[in-house]
């Protein structure tokens, strides 16, 4: 029987440099000011609705 061990560098890689947590921050806040502000201004009611719902839900204040 024999055993292996797996090296967690060649594994795939679980760190991320300085740069690339920045950019996926930064693309999560886009992401999410979209859907707060975007789609709560949206035209359609139903859309504009479903935002007002979702914004009330997690206490975020809209009016």
């Amino acid at each position: 029987m024999t055993t292996r061990s797996i090296n967690s560098a060649t594994a795939g890689s679980a760190t991320r440099s300085a740069a690339q947590t920045a950019v996926a921050a930064f693309a999560a806040i886009l992401l999410g000011s979209f859907l707060l502000y975007g789609v709560g201004f949206a035209q359609p009611q139903q859309i504009h609705d479903a935002a007002h719902d979702a914004r009330h839900s997690f206490a975020f204040p809209c009016h």
